[in-house]
């Protein structure tokens, strides 16, 4: 069964975080809410944490993974960034945007998107992401919590509970989470291409 975790959402409790946080350097997978919508949350290198997200989401080889970073300076080791998408990227961050760019060797080869070398990076705008992405040290590897079948991600903690209580490790309630994916930019050509539309506006990338 997964944990249930209330973390307070403006103030969240140091000891819950390090629950987390612990459960993620163990090998756990967590579904955690963030500015976007809820998302699944592994450590980087966790590669049986990866299998049961494309077992949970029955993703293909194309998807893009996402790297959740807590700034500019580890998203910056990641991923390849020339000055004009900097500039862009870091005016629209932290917010709920996905961008897709080149990865750098610190990115494992699992992680990448097969053909096109490139990976997701965000920097969420949530202070439940931000506390576990402070204590963990590192980004992590994170996916959409949108379930086969389904139109629409999910978006309450105790649904997620009912629907994925033998698929997760810890559910994390935080109430305040946003209702829509991120909205995904590909710079991964040298300019802007909203590849998908959600939570953030692209007006700025037009």
């Amino acid at each position: 069964m997964a944990t249930f975790l209330d973390i307070h959402p403006v103030d969240p409790q140091p000891r819950l975080v390090s629950r987390v946080v612990d459960t993620l350097r163990e090998g756990g997978l967590v579904a955690y809410p963030t500015d976007a919508c809820y998302a699944l949350g592994a450590e980087l290198g966790n590669r049986s944490a990866r299998d049961r997200i494309i077992d949970i989401r029955k993703l293909d080889d194309k998807h893009h993974f996402t790297l959740v970073c807590a700034d500019f300076a580890q998203l910056g080791q990641f991923v390849q960034l020339d000055n004009a998408v900097f500039r862009a990227v870091k005016a629209a961050s932290p917010g709920p945007f996905t961008f897709i760019l080149p990865a750098t060797p610190e990115v494992p080869k699992k992680l990448l998107h097969p053909k096109k070398r490139t990976v997701g990076v965000r920097i969420p705008e949530h202070r439940i992401t931000q506390a576990i992405l402070a204590e963990l040290g590192e980004p992590m590897l994170s996916s959409t919590l949108l379930l086969p079948g389904d139109e629409e991600p999910l978006t309450f903690g105790w649904e997620i509970k009912e629907r994925l209580d033998g698929q997760v490790d810890i559910v994390i309630d935080g109430d305040a989470t946003g209702h829509e994916p991120t909205t995904v930019i590909d710079f991964s050509q040298g300019y802007p291409e909203v590849v998908r539309q959600g939570a953030g506006d692209p007006a700025q990338f037009s």
